[in-house]
């Protein structure tokens, strides 16, 4: 998979994209994850990208120059499944969403900043729009890279044990069950009997009905 993110603020991805996870993702051959400076499209050799809102108001616009010239380049190079735009009124990302996509060989992603990017631009090339939640942040960089984190690890062979990612919360509709490891107690808390028993059948049962439980406790919305 290849991941293209155009941005203003290229070295807020740089450290998340390239520790951890991603990073054995990449060096592995899996993922390929390229960041395009939107100043390198920009309309001056000031490296402007940005202008006033028309109709008054504060906070700068992304331009519809530099930013089309940017993804007409990468769109003469391949043939893209999504062009994902970040914004708080996208979509509200979710597990459902990141399976569809991990499933893609090429998408694009474009984070805003300041107020946002020209509706024109959302108009002629944005195929999703996403948000991660219900609140605003600075910029798209932050967002992106929960995306590029979520989708990356679903790939086939990224992570070491294949059925991790099956048995994660929000799979199957669930929260994930609690979870331990040694030692067998711990400030006279002690691991329950049944995760000690051997009894795998019975193990799996029971984390079936624990994981119902804390759903039903912590996200009712979602046992509805």
């Amino acid at each position: 998979m290849r991941i293209d993110i155009i941005t203003v603020m290229p070295e807020l991805l740089e450290s998340p994209l390239n520790h951890s996870m991603m990073k054995r993702a990449q060096e592995k051959g899996l993922l390929e994850i390229k960041l395009h400076h939107l100043r390198n499209f920009a309309v001056n050799k000031y490296g402007q990208v940005d202008d006033m809102q028309y109709g008054g108001g504060a906070g700068m616009v992304i331009m519809c120059e530099p930013l089309s010239k940017a993804i007409e380049s990468l769109k003469s190079e391949r043939t893209y499944q999504e062009i994902i735009y970040l914004t708080p009124d996208g979509k509200t990302f979710n597990q459902q969403t990141a399976n569809r996509l991990s499933l893609h060989e090429n998408i694009m992603m474009i984070c805003g900043h300041y107020k946002g990017i020209d509706q024109r631009i959302r108009d002629l090339y944005v195929t999703l729009e996403i948000s991660i939640g219900d609140y605003v942040l600075s910029g798209g960089e932050l967002a992106a890279a929960v995306l590029v984190d979520s989708i990356g690890r679903l790939i086939p062979g990224v992570l070491n044990d294949e059925t991790s990612a099956l048995t994660d919360s929000h799979q199957d509709g669930l929260l994930a069950p609690p979870v331990y490891t040694r030692p067998a107690e711990f400030k006279g808390l002690s691991v329950p009997d049944i995760l000690l028993s051997g009894h795998f059948a019975k193990i799996e049962e029971w984390r079936h009905e624990q994981a119902v439980k804390r759903t039903q406790e912590r996200r009712p919305d979602m046992s509805n």
